[in-house]
C-alpha cells in the first residue's frame, strides 16, 4: 500500500531523491533551463510538500506551490527502482485533492521535454500542454501543461 503525508524536505531519506532528481535534471538540461527548486525552497510557507511510501520506505516525493489563482505541481520525482508501481499516481492525486482544498481552479506545471514518462503520467490524469505561466521564459527544453480543476 502506498502512503501520502506531508513531509519535511530536509528529511535525510528525501535529501537524497531530491538530489537525484537535481543531478537528472542538470544531466539533461542546460542551466538555463532547469527550474527546480531548492531544497530550502521547498521548506516555505506556501509549498505543500508530500512523500510516497511503502511500509517506512519513502519512494518518491511531489509538491504543490500555492501561486495566486493556480497551484504549481514540482518536485515530483519517483526513485527509478520503485518505478511503475503507482507511486506518481498517488503523488499527484494528493497534490489536486490539496490544490482543490485550497479552492484553485488550476493546476500547472513546467517539465523537460525528454521526460517522456513523465508527460504520460500527467496526461494520464488530465494535464494538456499549454503555454508558458508565470515567470517561465519559452524555454526551448519545456513543456507546460495544466489541468483544469474548477
Amino acid at each position: 500500500m502506498i502512503f501520502v503525508e506531508l513531509a519535511d524536505p530536509k528529511t535525510p531519506r528525501v535529501v537524497e531523491l531530491l538530489e537525484a532528481s537535481h543531478a537528472l535534471m542538470q544531466s539533461l538540461f542546460p542551466p538555463e533551463d532547469n527550474f527546480f527548486l531548492s531544497i530550502d525552497e521547498l521548506c516555505v510557507p506556501s509549498i505543500r510538500f508530500f512523500t510516497a511510501r511503502e511500509g517506512t520506505v519513502i519512494h518518491g516525493t511531489g509538491a504543490l506551490a500555492l501561486k495566486d489563482g493556480y497551484g504549481e505541481v514540482k518536485s515530483m520525482f519517483v526513485d527509478p527502482e520503485a518505478r511503475g508501481r503507482g507511486i506518481a499516481d498517488a503523488l499527484l492525486r494528493q497534490i489536486e485533492d490539496e490544490a482543490r482544498r485550497h479552492n484553485l481552479e488550476w493546476l500547472k506545471l513546467e517539465t523537460g521535454n525528454l521526460l517522456y514518462a513523465a508527460h504520460k503520467v500527467y496526461a494520464r490524469h488530465g494535464f494538456e500542454v499549454c503555454g508558458p505561466f508565470g515567470d517561465y521564459p519559452d524555454a526551448p527544453s519545456s513543456i507546460f501543461m495544466q489541468k483544469r480543476l474548477g
